[in-house]
């Protein structure tokens, strides 16, 4: 039997703008001016304002609803001014440094491998992790490479391809695992009774030597405590990540850091500006929009082209609005953090950092905790004493013996200066660590010892003993 029925939905639909301040907003500086130049070449209503231009292109009279607007935007708002009167200065460049997917792009093109595995090759790179490693199986490239690439190739020659990206440096790069990775590093070395043995130990004896059972690989091996460690000295040098990336959530991958934020500190007090200057000025071109339209009004097929007029305008406005929106929301976001964390940028002393969630700015900016997450993706700041990505200020909080709040990452610190003056013949354990944090006035569980101790990468005692 059918049943009829009535359903009411309450869905929110974004309007253009909307949508395109979001987009807006993710974009840090650099990526931002780019999207406004692609902006000004597909638009031929937006321009780039210029010094000298006469003022009734950019504030004048001219109503859009000339053009049947629905939602009209005020006149003083199709105009932003990204320049102040002064010269525009050159804007800091930070963390120019190659990143390894492109050098092995290079090293691949000066390879002797011919067009076909260089094809290969190139997938296969573009397959790696971010610490250089190769995770997914070959079964599975052979099928992604012929279906996106069109080579049918097969899981031997593959192999083979990989084995000479495994040539390139840093080395141990394209390693499936660890245990490959260390061993191609382990193999260019000069050879030495140290080197040859921690080949031995990495190739037969990889289980026993991560899991620090030594007594197990000298009784196997007949070897000396001195023999031991001067293996274990060889191996410990070894890079373990040749991809080079930091597991950490502050990190981002970028070629280029241009600071989104200027901080000073001047007579006392935090002065902060955003660095527009490599953002152009946008106008609409009225006049440009008069001609369009004067043209569309004497074609044949004037409808059409008076619509097509009327949706770039709209897109136009659309731009020049979200562009100011997402200034001004940068702009109260970042003083807000600077409120918030004031102690902290006024020397940068790292303990005055206070616990600080995407909640506490959404609360002072009368924001939403999403528009709070898009401004501080991937935005940076330069300080009299460093540059910092905005993550970096926000972290959980802990209550001391004395109910003050405190900021995890300085339980962290105190985790991490424990762990490097233990003495590494008997680690600290996490129920250890748990007393030295208790004994400094921090309550806190095991479990949340061993949550911090592995956000640090800090291995259990266990795998920290040393002979």
């Amino acid at each position: 039997m059918l049943k009829q029925g009535l359903q009411q939905k309450l869905q929110q639909k974004l309007s253009p703008l909307q949508i395109q301040t979001i987009k807006l907003l993710e974009l840090p500086t650099m990526e931002l001016e780019q999207r406004i130049k692609k902006e000004l070449e597909e638009n031929p209503v937006l321009d780039e304002a210029t010094d000298g231009e006469e003022q009734d292109e950019t504030t004048g009279d001219v109503s859009l609803s000339d053009y049947s607007s629905e939602d009209q935007i005020p006149s003083y708002k199709l105009y932003v001014n990204n320049q102040g009167k002064d010269l525009k200065p050159q804007y800091n460049v930070f963390s120019v440094k190659e990143s390894f997917y492109q050098s092995l792009e290079t090293q691949l093109g000066y390879s002797q491998m011919d067009s076909r595995s260089k094809s290969i090759a190139g997938f296969l790179i573009g397959s790696l992790d971010d610490d250089g490693y190769l995770r997914r199986d070959l079964e599975s490239l052979v099928d992604d490479i012929a279906f996106r690439q069109g080579i049918d190739t097969n899981e031997k020659e593959l192999e083979a391809i990989l084995m000479k990206i495994q040539e390139f440096e840093p080395a141990g790069i394209g390693a499936r695992n660890l245990k490959e990775c260390l061993l191609i590093q382990i193999k260019l070395k000069e050879s030495s009774p140290s080197v040859e043995l921690a080949k031995t130990i990495l190739q037969s004896h990889f289980a026993e030597f991560t899991k620090k059972h030594y007594e197990k690989i000298m009784t196997k091996l007949s070897l000396s405590e001195d023999q031991l460690r001067d293996a274990i000295e060889e191996i410990v040098r070894l890079n373990p990540r040749p991809g080079g990336q930091i597991d950490d959530s502050y990190t981002e991958q970028a070629q280029q850091i241009v600071p989104d934020f200027l901080l000073d500190y001047k007579d006392g007090e935090l002065v902060m500006t955003m660095p527009r200057f490599s953002v152009p000025e946008l106008r609409i071109n009225r006049r440009y929009a008069d001609i369009l339209m004067k043209s569309a009004n004497n074609d044949k097929s004037g409808k059409e082209a008076a619509t097509f007029v009327k949706q770039k305008l709209d897109s136009a406005k659309w731009f020049v609005e979200a562009i100011r929106q997402r200034h001004n929301t940068l702009n109260n976001t970042m003083n807000a953090i600077l409120e918030f964390q004031s102690e902290f940028f006024i020397e940068g002393d790292e303990s005055k950092l206070k616990p600080m969630v995407l909640k506490n700015i959404a609360e002072m900016t009368n924001l939403d905790i999403s528009t709070i997450s898009r401004v501080v993706n991937c935005k940076y700041i330069q300080t009299h004493f460093g540059v910092y990505p905005l993550k970096y200020f926000f972290s959980e909080g802990l209550m001391t013996d004395s109910g003050e709040e405190v900021s995890t990452r300085e339980i962290k610190n105190i985790l991490l200066e424990s762990v490097d003056v233990e003495d590494k013949r008997k680690p600290l354990t996490d129920e250890e660590l748990v007393s030295v944090l208790n004994e400094k006035g921090y309550r806190v569980a095991r479990r949340t010892v061993a949550k911090y101790r592995e956000q640090l990468n800090v291995p259990i005692a266990r795998l920290r003993k040393e002979l």
